[in-house]
Order: C-alpha cells, then sequence, then structure tokens
C-alpha cells in the first residue's frame, strides 16, 4: 500500500460536524473504539464546532480535529497528506468538492462520498482518473443510499445467475417495494444545484438522460422507459411510478458494468421503478408520485443540516426488488434491504463500511475513479451484512 506510507490516519471525516457527518462520526466512534486499531479524525471548517461535535457524540477527546474549509487547498492538501482515506459528506459536490477530489487524485489519498450528482462526476472522471491511476489514490462516489442498495443489488444478482444459471442477466429490473424515511437536506440541495446548472447549460440536461453517461464514451443498446406510470412488466398486476433516484442510480450500475469489463452484457438493459399496489388504487398512488418528482421538490422538503430524528431513523427501513433474465428467459430475484431510513441512518452506516471496506479489505484495488461494485465488490456486502443493517438474499 505504497500509496498510504507515512499516513498516521486511516479514516478522516470531512463535514463531521454536518448532519449526515455528524452521524458517520458518531458511528466510527461507537463501532471502532480505539481498542479496534482504527484511528480516525474528525474534519470541517470550525474547530470550535468540531471540538463541540466530538464531545457531544461522545468520541474520545483525544480524536483529532482538523481544521479545513472546502476552498483552502493548502489546508485539503494537509488533511491528505496525513489521511488514508477522506470520506467526504460535504456537498453538493459541484459547488464544494472540486479541490478535495483534485487534491486525493493527485497526492494518493483514497476518498469515497455520496455523490449523486451525475454531471459532475462525468466531469471528475475526465478530469483525474489519469492522475488517480497514477497516484493509486481510489476514488469512489455515491456510497450512500445513491447508489449502494442498487449498484451493489445488481453486482449480486449478477453473481448468482453465474452460479445458478451459468451466465449473467442480460435485462434486470430493480423495484422499490418499501422506502419510510426522507431525503436528506443535503441531497435536496444536491439535487437543486444540479437542476440550476442544468438551467444555465442545455447540453447537461443531454448527460443527465443519457443513462451511458459515465460509461466513458460507451453507448449500449436502448433501455426501458421509466418516466411515466405504468403497469408493469415485471411484476405483474401492479403499477410502478417514476423513481426520483432512478436517473443516478442508472448511470452508476452501467458504469459499474463497464469498468467491470461489461460484465454484464454490452447489450445490457436496467430499469428502477416504484411499486405503488395493483388496481385503481396503485394507478392513483402512481399518478402523485409522478407528479410530485418522487418528493424532492415539495417546499417542504428538509434544508442542509437538516434531518429527522433518531426514533424517525430507526423507524426507517427500505427494500428493492431485483428480477434479473437471461438471454434464454431463465430468471432470478434477488432482494435487499436496510433496518434504517435511507437517507441518513443507513446511509450513515454504508460509507463507514465502504471507506473501512477500500482500507481493510481491497488494498488490492488500484487507484483511479470507481463505482462501489467493481471497487470493492463481494467484501463489501459481506462488510455491509455483517455491520451495517444490510440484507442480500435469493427469493
Amino acid at each position: 500500500m505504497a500509496h498510504h506510507s507515512g499516513k498516521d490516519i486511516d479514516i478522516t471525516v470531512y463535514g463531521a460536524t454536518g448532519f449526515t457527518g455528524r452521524l458517520v462520526a458518531e458511528y466510527v466512534s461507537h463501532n471502532y473504539p480505539a481498542s479496534s486499531g482504527l484511528r480516525w479524525a474528525m474534519a470541517g471548517r470550525s474547530a470550535e464546532k468540531l471540538a463541540a461535535v466530538r464531545d457531544e457524540i461522545g468520541a474520545p477527546t483525544d480524536t483529532p480535529l482538523i481544521v479545513a474549509d472546502s476552498g483552502d487547498r493548502a489546508a485539503l492538501a494537509a488533511m491528505a497528506a496525513q489521511s488514508k482515506v477522506i470520506l467526504s459528506t460535504v456537498g453538493p459536490y459541484q459547488l464544494y468538492g472540486n479541490e478535495l477530489v483534485d487534491v486525493c487524485a493527485s497526492s494518493g489519498t483514497d476518498y469515497v462520498d455520496l455523490c449523486g450528482e451525475p454531471v459532475w462526476m462525468a466531469e471528475k472522471i475526465e478530469q483525474h482518473s489519469v492522475a488517480a491511476k497514477a497516484s493509486g489514490a481510489r476514488i469512489v462516489f455515491s456510497c450512500g443510499f445513491d447508489s449502494i442498495p442498487f449498484e451493489m443489488g445488481v453486482f449480486f444478482l449478477q453473481q448468482e445467475a453465474r452460479k445458478s444459471l451459468g451466465k449473467a442477466c442480460v435485462n434486470v429490473a430493480g423495484r422499490v417495494l418499501k422506502m419510510q424515511g426522507t431525503s436528506s437536506g443535503g441531497t435536496v440541495a444536491s439535487f437543486k444545484a444540479s437542476m440550476a446548472a442544468a438551467m444555465q447549460n442545455p447540453a447537461l440536461i443531454e448527460v443527465m438522460k443519457n443513462p451511458f453517461a459515465l460509461a466513458e464514451g460507451f453507448q449500449g443498446p436502448r433501455q426501458p422507459s421509466s418516466s411515466k406510470p405504468r403497469q408493469d412488466d415485471v411484476m405483474s398486476g401492479l403499477w410502478v411510478a417514476p423513481f426520483f433516484m432512478a436517473p443516478i442510480n442508472t448511470k452508476n450500475v452501467h458504469r459499474s458494468n463497464m469498468l467491470l469489463g461489461h460484465a454484464y452484457g454490452e447489450d445490457f438493459t436496467y430499469n428502477e421503478m416504484v411499486v405503488t399496489g395493483p388496481g385503481e388504487k396503485g394507478q392513483a398512488i402512481a399518478g402523485k408520485v409522478a407528479a410530485s418528482g418522487g418528493g424532492m421538490t415539495s417546499k417542504n422538503a428538509p434544508k442542509p443540516g437538516e434531518g429527522p430524528s433518531k426514533e424517525e431513523r430507526e423507524a426507517g427501513h427500505y427494500e428493492v426488488l431485483f428480477i434479473g433474465q437471461t438471454d434464454d428467459g431463465d430468471s432470478l430475484q434477488v432482494g435487499v434491504q436496510g433496518d434504517r431510513d435511507p437517507g441518513y441512518g443507513s446511509t450513515s452506516k454504508m460509507i463507514s463500511e465502504a471507506a473501512l471496506c477500500l482500507l481493510q479489505d481491497r488494498a488490492d484495488t488500484p487507484g483511479g475513479i470507481w463505482t462501489p461494485a467493481p471497487a470493492m465488490g463481494e467484501a463489501l456486502i459481506a462488510r455491509l451484512q455483517a455491520k451495517a443493517g444490510l440484507t442480500f438474499d435469493v427469493r
């Protein structure tokens, strides 16, 4: 692990005073005490706020605190110089993530984030892939609810298909069966920033619309439509509606396929919808979901730094079904479930375990800009099931 030599901090939680960052810091502090051998730090803009959060979450008083503003390159470089992995919760990344990704890619520092901003991700892939490959930095975007349950769900289904059916599934449908819990204020802010950027530059709308926008020039077949409510073709008798995260998750799934050497096939198709139920009631709910943009644009959506209470986080959960079919008509179903609300409780556990997986289990993954499945694969699924309250099962 040459690119980590001389670094004394394993994981730095950047943005530790924000709503999600604080949950990550709390998770790491409680689950990986000093006796576990993990050395971690909290980082953000204000030393006072960092100290206050450290004390409020009950982290050890000797937890290192690093002050770094997202625009201060020298401070970010100093943070990277002592950190093996930087876990960034400081979004919208298109506003606050540019210098940090540049610093990590050029200095050989591993990086994980919660990014669901495909236009920005496409730009970073173009700008920094060569540097990351050269330095050994493993840059892994989208290590939260976008897009681990989906991207790893498809990966798990394809692994199972190869074992039980002898080949990969040529098409997969992701179906959100249950989702209890709210989006984070940061997610909503990222969505709004992406929309604002697209309004300024129409070329970005084309990137948003292209399912292969992150596949570095590869264009696969036409993908099934998922933009309107309809009666489902894979779960007969049920109505489905557009899922607001599909534009992000589908791009990550196709990028993973490309990075895995098209292990799912070059003619692979994937779509993602929310199941709203049978009959007229299912149809009515599907119409409402479609009209609200999946709830992302409502006036009472949370602001950055806001989010649900501990009780609401713990009452939250989600379940996604993946239905795969091979080219000769064999089919397979797998389920992915999470035991906390997706936006915060589950996301904070997922990104923490992704950082640990990269560090402790996947030292062999080379430098570059990755999605979770090709970077971490089965090691991440094992961790998520053992530690993060996720289950992956064949139905």
